[in-house]
């Protein structure tokens, strides 16, 4: 059956993500293979100190994302899409959307960049015995609470964004236990919250009378492979405005980026990894045994099937690389010369490999917002270099490069060098590893360790949430998750490997000591620097 055919019988899948700038969609065919896409590109905003979307601008990107897809659909195969065998939603995860019992929104949409909850998440981490990284939706609801909001009384409903579209679409509150797992730890024994610390948040509020208590506002927690619900036709005319797509359609467990990122690079079976580098970046390993104790820099979070994963997430990773790009590019433009941006990006990232392996000396601190995994809860974007450093475009470059993923470097450090963790396969995807080779040889430089990236690697969480949705629909036999995107969807397929050069595995580490030395020089920078 060819793609027209597929479209046209409603046997394609669509996965629909939103990620920090873009949302994306993909429609992927039988052989779980993309056939079409469609995109929208959206900014967060700063509002009373608080980074949001708004819930216009949800829905706005929602439907233009769909609009795009179908107007490709039409390009490429002159036909209109009518039905479909399933549809996933992905989103960013954490963060924080409180509903009260009409389904009206509390407060803005408070996104996983926010850092405002450091209080929260040092109290709930010290009741839980377990790392709560600021970014969780309960370390926002606790936050929310000490500061004495008067939204709280009335939660009806608390989920992630990813959840909110989901339930909008098709009336249920569910969660993919990827995706739950960031609003609250999850017991590995019952695939759900853990009901040890839901009874301690519990006892720890109760002097405040709420009229909720923490199970009845919190998601249904669901794994790959379970129906979600399916779309109501109140939800097909918001998704879709020209009215063509009709109801009825399965949805899968709504899940979030990290979990769509693991399944589009066949990373969840243990001893596997991802490293996820765009807007922000994290890595993923599946472990094969719990940690030794609990670290502040380390998230124990879950794949979408539920086995117990450590992650690593910086706030920044290519949000001031991009804006050093775009410098060059407004030069280019200066003296007339055509821009291409590919071009410019390959030319300046392939460039950066002909620096010294330790920079020259050069640092740069990419925090366009805080960074939890070294204590910041403001950013400021910084270069740093002294007069004996050797200045030049290459090594310039470079330090960007290994800014990016700096950060990570110190999170895995732990998980490699203390809790000796091993891995047989990291795969990279994401903005960064667009250029061929350049950002992959960084990260294996930067984790002493083989990094693969898939040709597919490109199609991202879109992809991943639309596999999902394969998953729940096409696998008859009954196959684990991991079985499933082995045989069926990756067949072998392990990408192209680069392993660690021992140069720039030296060099690395020589910049990341100076990189830890200068936090001090990014500190002062957010004391005497107001982020207007």
């Amino acid at each position: 059956m060819d793609a027209k055919q597929t479209i046209e019988t409603g046997r394609a899948i669509l996965g629909i993500e939103f990620g920090s700038t873009r949302i994306k969609a993909v429609l992927i065919d039988q052989e779980n293979s993309p056939i079409a896409q469609g995109s929208h590109s959206w900014e967060n905003q700063l509002v009373d100190g608080l980074w949001t979307y708004s819930i216009e601008d949800i829905w706005q990107g929602l439907q233009d994302c769909y609009a795009d897809l179908r107007k490709n659909v039409k390009e490429l195969y002159g036909i209109e899409i009518e039905t479909l065998a399933a549809i996933g939603i992905s989103a960013m995860m954490h963060g924080y959307m409180a509903f009260d019992k009409e389904g009206e929104i509390l407060v803005p949409f408070r996104t996983w960049r926010n850092t405002n909850t450091g209080k929260a998440a040092t109290a709930l981490s010290e009741l839980f015995v377990y790392n709560i990284p600021l970014r969780w939706s309960i370390s926002h609801l606790y936050q929310a609470i000490l500061d004495n909001e008067e939204h709280v009384q009335a939660i009806d409903f608390l989920t992630t964004l990813a959840g909110f579209i989901h339930w909008q679409l098709t009336g249920r509150r569910v969660l993919g236990i990827g995706d739950a797992s960031g609003m609250l730890p999850i017991d590995p024994a019952t695939k759900d919250y853990s009901a040890e610390m839901v009874a301690k948040f519990d006892s720890l509020i109760a002097g405040r009378e709420y009229r909720w208590k923490l199970p009845d506002i919190l998601p249904q927690v669901l794994l790959a492979g379970d129906n979600a619900g399916s779309l109501t036709p109140e939800g097909a005319k918001r998704l879709d405005v020209s009215g063509h797509l009709k109801a009825g359609i399965p949805f899968c467990p709504p899940e979030g980026d990290a979990g769509t990122g693991m399944v589009a690079t066949n990373a969840v079976k243990q001893r596997t990894g991802n490293v996820s580098a765009g807007t922000s970046s994290f890595s993923m390993i599946v472990l094969e045994k719990d940690l030794s104790k609990p670290y502040e820099v380390i998230d124990m979070v879950t794949t979408p099937d539920g086995s117990p994963v450590a992650m690593v997430h910086c706030n920044n990773c290519t949000s001031d690389l991009n804006a050093w790009v775009n410098i060059f590019k407004e030069y280019q433009e200066l003296m007339g010369i055509p821009v291409d941006m590919d071009e410019l990006y390959a030319k300046l990232y392939s460039h950066a490999l002909d620096g010294e392996a330790d920079c020259g000396g050069l640092i740069s601190y990419n925090y366009f917002s805080g960074e939890p995994v070294t204590g910041l809860t403001e950013g400021r974007p910084l270069f740093v270099r002294s007069a004996n450093d050797r200045f030049s475009l290459a090594n310039f470059m470079r330090a960007h490069l290994y800014a990016s993923v700096g950060v990570l470097k110190l999170g895995n450090d732990i998980l490699f060098k203390e809790e000796k963790i091993k891995v047989d396969r990291i795969t990279g995807h994401g903005g960064l590893f667009k250029t061929k080779g350049v950002g992959q040889r960084i990260l294996a430089a930067a984790l002493n360790s083989p990094i693969s990236v898939m040709e597919t690697a490109g199609e991202g969480g879109a992809w991943g949430i639309a596999l999902l949705g394969a998953y729940l629909v096409n696998n008859a036999k009954q196959l684990s998750l991991a079985d499933f995107l082995d045989k069926q969807v990756f067949a072998g397929n392990t990408g192209v490997e680069i392993k660690p050069v021992p140069e720039d595995v030296k060099g690395f580490n020589a910049y990341i000591e100076s990189y830890k030395a200068g936090l001090p020089i990014e500190e002062a920078a957010v004391r005497c620097k107001t982020n207007g």
